[in-house]
C-alpha cells in the first residue's frame, strides 16, 4: 500500500512518461516516488541527463536500490511533503531550476491530509511553464482533483500496464 503498486511500472508506461519530459539539457527533472526505478530508466533512455535527474524517495530500501541502479543520479532520501526544504536546503537549488516533476506517488493511498500537503507543495513549487506528469490507476478521474491550480494539458491511458494507468500532464501558469 505504501508503494502504491503491485508490480513495477511497465516499459510502455515509462516510455510514455519519458516522452512527455523530452531531453531537458539545462534544467533539472525531479522524480517523486521512484520505487524500483522503472520510470527512472525510461527517463534516462529518453535522454534526461543523469546528472540533471533528481530522485526523491522516502523508502530507505528503495533509496539503496536506486543508488545501486543509477549511480550517477542524485538520489535523496526524503518525503515529498518537504519538497521545498529538500530542494533549497539540501540541494541548494531553486524551483526555477526545474522544468519537470514526474510523480509516481500513490496519492489515493496516502492519508488525505498528507496527500493534500504534497499536492499543494508541488503546485507551489512549479514555476511558470514547468510541467508535472502524474500517473494514477484511477482511469476515470485521474489526478485532476489534486492539482486544481495547474493547467491540465492532457491525459492518456496506458492499457498495457498492470494495472492500466492514466498519465496526466499539467503545466504551471504562474
Amino acid at each position: 500500500r505504501a508503494i502504491g503498486a503491485a508490480c513495477p511500472s511497465s516499459p510502455l508506461l515509462a516510455r510514455r512518461i519519458a516522452s512527455l519530459v523530452g531531453r531537458p539539457q539545462h534544467s533539472y527533472v525531479l522524480e517523486l516516488g521512484a520505487g524500483t526505478g522503472s520510470i527512472t530508466a525510461g527517463l534516462l533512455r529518453r535522454g534526461v541527463p543523469m546528472d540533471h535527474l533528481i530522485i526523491l524517495e522516502r523508502s530507505p530500501a528503495m533509496v539503496r536500490l536506486l543508488r545501486r541502479r543509477f549511480p550517477g543520479a542524485i538520489v535523496i532520501e526524503g518525503d515529498a511533503a518537504e519538497i521545498h526544504g529538500i530542494v533549497q536546503d539540501q540541494l541548494q537549488l531553486s524551483p526555477s531550476d526545474f522544468s519537470h516533476i514526474v510523480s509516481s506517488l500513490p496519492l489515493r493511498s496516502i492519508p488525505r491530509p498528507i496527500a493534500e500537503k504534497i499536492a499543494s507543495g508541488i503546485q507551489d513549487f512549479l514555476c511558470h511553464g514547468a510541467r508535472l506528469i502524474q500517473y494514477t490507476y484511477d482511469l476515470r478521474n485521474g489526478s485532476t482533483s489534486w492539482y486544481e491550480r495547474l493547467g491540465h494539458v492532457h491525459s492518456s491511458v496506458i492499457w498495457l500496464n498492470v494495472p492500466p494507468a492514466r498519465v496526466d500532464l499539467y503545466s504551471a501558469a504562474g
